[in-house]
């Protein structure tokens, strides 16, 4: 395993490996931060909507009255993957209180 100069842009890192491919070719990358909450992670996209900031947006844009259309045509994305993100984050969010 070789370091790679860089940051882990979950766990703000700056420990970071190589960690194999995905089907794409891309080159994934492994947080040497047990607490990271994302360990593995890819730094180039094929798709857009998968982007951390996209995300992220897509999130804040539900939380203030925007649509999954309106979403999607602002980011340049399918509706579908904008369901997804915001199904995704529900089930997570669900998981952290049943905990309390």
């Amino acid at each position: 395993m070789t370091l790679r100069p860089g940051r882990c842009p979950h766990g703000d890192r700056d420990h970071v490996v190589k960690r194999g491919k995905t089907s794409n070719t891309k080159q994934r990358y492994l947080c040497q931060n047990e607490a990271c909450p994302q360990q593995t992670f890819g730094l180039e996209y094929r798709y857009r909507g998968r982007l951390p900031q996209v995300t992220q947006q897509i999130v804040e844009m539900a939380l203030n009255g925007s649509g999954i259309r309106d979403t999607a045509r602002v980011w340049g994305i399918s509706k579908e993957t904008g369901v997804s993100v915001l199904k995704k984050r529900q089930r997570s969010s669900s998981r952290s209180t049943r905990r309390c």
